[in-house]
């Protein structure tokens, strides 16, 4: 290989790299960029998928709508990280649940919400952790 082939390539390798490197950073978002925190609703249904990912525990909830059609709703949590250091653990919530979810919407108007707290079928109130709850949310522990 020449200088110059080599320097081509080396240049493409760092580019190469430098793309990869950032699609993680590239993946996660700002949360009012996605969610509006002055549009909040409440969700009652069952618990269909639960996936304790990061950067986002997520779970999905089939919500019978008032024309009895069911609609399915995606809620994005905390990293299992932070939702464990607040007492969380991957079967806090399960398939099958029935909740009562209040969340806050996404700005784009589709079927996705942060899940601000949710309410078990015993009535017992769990939160993502509290970076938008004040004292008045109160939560029992999880």
């Amino acid at each position: 290989m020449t200088a110059r082939s080599l320097r081509i390539a080396a240049g493409f390798g760092l580019a190469l790299f430098t793309l990869a490197s950032s699609a993680p950073l590239l993946a996660h978002h700002a949360f009012v960029a996605v969610f509006d925190l002055s549009k909040q609703r409440d969700f009652k249904g069952t618990v269909t998928r639960v996936e304790w990912l990061n950067p986002h525990a997520h779970f999905a909830l089939d919500v019978v709508g008032p024309s009895g059609k069911i609609a399915t709703w995606e809620f994005e949590l905390g990293s299992p990280n932070a939702l464990m250091q607040h007492g969380w653990n991957r079967y806090t919530l399960k398939k099958g649940d029935m909740v009562t979810v209040t969340g806050d919407l996404a700005r784009d108007g589709s079927n996705f919400a942060h899940a601000r707290s949710i309410t078990l079928n015993g009535g017992a109130r769990i939160c993502d952790y509290d970076r938008f709850n004040d004292a008045a949310w109160s939560c029992s522990g999880k």
